[in-house]
């Protein structure tokens, strides 16, 4: 069986691995690609509703030029149509049908235009809403791909996980349980590494190099102690 210092070794370098996996897990391109996509779809929605708004203001509008354009024509046809059947001979009354139908024309004149504007404004707004259609479509189709893409991305890490989870759980069957809790709360304190090798006369750890004193007390401990470093104050395994 391992020696106690050793055997923490091995597992930290498990830990070490196991952490390695989770942030690779948590930080998967496609996962990052993800967000960017949905804050992409957000927004396309959120103009979409904006674009969507412009354009049926618009289409209302519309309607009640071409409504009221229908009414002017009508009108104008119908005092034509008294005009010519000649039962208004009075040419003071024909006069008066003359001028209203003048006016009639003139204001359709000018519902025409205002007709034809609403057109011109329509025109970019209905374009617009072609284009982020589109655009909606190809996100969402890239969603989809990457939604696939993730899963498979994950259960790759996940089969990685499971074997050094288990890893994990034999080594740490062979460490004293109060030099583990040690080593955990060492881990927690630490950025993840509690235990690291002595490397020449530095720690492994926090790379500072030890004194020569220290140096020397530490050669003098048995092989199996614990010993650990003055600097940051992690196990060391010499």
């Amino acid at each position: 069986m391992e020696d106690s210092p050793h055997a923490l070794l091995a597992l930290q370098a498990l830990d070490t691995e196991l952490d390695q996996l989770r942030h690779r897990r948590a930080t998967l391109a496609e996962r990052a690609r993800l967000r960017e996509v949905a804050t992409g779809l957000a927004a396309t929605e959120a103009e979409g509703a904006e674009v969507t708004l412009q354009r049926d203001g618009l289409v209302g509008r519309q309607t009640q030029l071409e409504a009221e354009l229908a009414d002017i024509q009508k009108r104008s046809t119908e005092l034509d149509g008294r005009m010519r059947s000649g039962t208004v001979t009075a040419p003071r009354d024909l006069q008066a049908m003359v001028d209203q139908i003048a006016a009639l024309k003139r204001r359709q004149g000018d519902l025409e235009d205002s007709d034809l504007e609403v057109m011109e404004a329509l025109e970019p707004l209905e374009a617009r809403l072609v284009e982020l259609q589109d655009k909606w479509a190809a996100l969402d189709a890239e969603r989809t791909q990457l939604g696939a893409s993730l899963a498979a991305a994950e259960v790759a890490v996940d089969a990685e996980l499971s074997v050094a989870t288990a890893s994990r759980a034999e080594a740490v069957t062979i460490v004293p349980a109060e030099l583990l809790a040690t080593y955990e709360r060492l881990r927690e304190r630490l950025g993840g590494i509690g235990v690291a090798p002595l490397v020449g006369s530095s720690c492994g750890g926090c790379h500072l190099t030890m004194s020569a004193s220290e140096l020397d007390r530490i050669r003098r401990q048995p092989a199996d102690a614990v010993v650990t470093c003055e600097q940051c104050g992690r196990i060391l395994v010499r």
